[in-house]
């Protein structure tokens, strides 16, 4: 059985799922580089046992493993697309924003020998920030296990519209936070309720504008998440950018109708379901929520359907694995 080297920088829920998918397949080894400082010695060791590198985004973690790797003639796979591949300089987000991080992301991919994304959008993206010809790049989409089946939503006496992100300040923009909260005061029949680790002090301007009807819930744990989807009547996403959308993906399928704005991948993500906003403003997400609130539970369940035909569980992980098996045969 054939030998990976799973190389990432942080534990989430996409990397978990692809780690658990190549398992299934192959012999797979981790390599878990949380800062910018690579551990050499180790690195090389699993470098030298391992048949194949599978490298999740263009970042420190990967700029030492895939040049190691091309090195010591192991073929590598790099997801990229995120964060590692985005220039919105509206909100000055995505590495092509900066020359150091431009030069990083640039110098990993070319060393990957085959790359993954997980939109359409991204592989464009790819393209049109570093030049990387679509042929290039397999577009392989997220897949979600399904557990939500059979669970039903707990009786509540108002409507709740609900968003998960760290909150953090990049994210009182990209992620839409800020109008989120302010949306709130908009529609004070419903109960807004903010998900997400309080990272640094944005938590007190959050709570500064916040109407009455807003809870910030702070962590939780899977459980308590998936109990927050399932109690949800409307999943908000007002972002500047997203490479794919896991989360507003996650709520669909919890039977969530979804209220996204057009950036990125989100309309690859939500299709004909749910509701598209034009900007991340305060009142367009009020009027957005509002609008998915009156859809009811068939658009919710119309949402669900579509998270299970296009993105199951299992085209994510054949894609992937074909990918690797694709870069072991040459």
């Amino acid at each position: 059985m054939a030998r990976v080297l799973f190389v990432y920088s942080r534990r989430n829920t996409f990397t978990r799922i692809d780690l658990e998918a190549l398992r299934k397949r192959f012999d797979v080894e981790e390599y878990l580089q949380e800062g910018a400082r690579p551990r050499l010695r180790e690195l090389t060791a699993k470098l030298r046992r391992c048949d194949v590198v599978f490298g999740w985004f263009a970042s420190w973690h990967t700029l030492a493993a895939l040049p190691l790797a091309r090195r010591l003639g192991k073929p590598s796979v790099l997801v990229t697309g995120g964060f590692d591949t985005a220039s919105v300089p509206e909100i000055g987000y995505g590495s092509m924003q900066d020359p150091i991080r431009r030069w990083r992301t640039r110098l990993t991919v070319r060393r990957a020998t085959r790359l993954i994304t997980n939109s359409e959008y991204l592989r464009g993206e790819i393209e049109r920030n570093l030049g990387i010809p679509p042929d290039r790049v397999r577009v392989v989409y997220h897949g979600l296990p399904d557990r939500f089946a059979g669970v039903k939503p707990p009786p509540h006496e108002r409507p709740i519209a609900l968003t998960v992100a760290v909150v953090h300040r990049w994210n009182l923009e990209r992620k839409g936070l800020r109008a989120f909260t302010e949306a709130a005061g908009m529609v004070p029949e419903a109960d807004f309720v903010v998900v997400g680790k309080w990272a640094d002090d944005a938590i007190d301007e959050l709570r500064a504008i916040a109407a009455p009807n807003v809870t910030f819930t702070g962590f939780l744990s899977d459980s308590e998440l998936d109990a927050e989807f399932v109690r949800a009547d409307a999943y908000v996403l007002a972002s500047w950018h997203e490479g794919f959308g896991l989360a507003a993906a996650e709520g669909m399928l919890a039977g969530c109708v979804p209220v996204v704005t057009d950036a990125g991948a989100l309309p690859e993500v939500v299709g004909d379901t749910g509701v598209r906003i034009p900007a991340v403003e305060a009142n367009d997400v009020a009027v957005g929520v509002r609008e998915a609130l009156a859809m009811g539970p068939e658009a919710g369940a119309r949402a669900r359907e579509r998270v299970l035909e296009r993105f199951p569980l299992q085209a994510r992980a054949n894609g992937i694995c074909d990918v690797v098996q694709a870069a072991l045969d040459g």
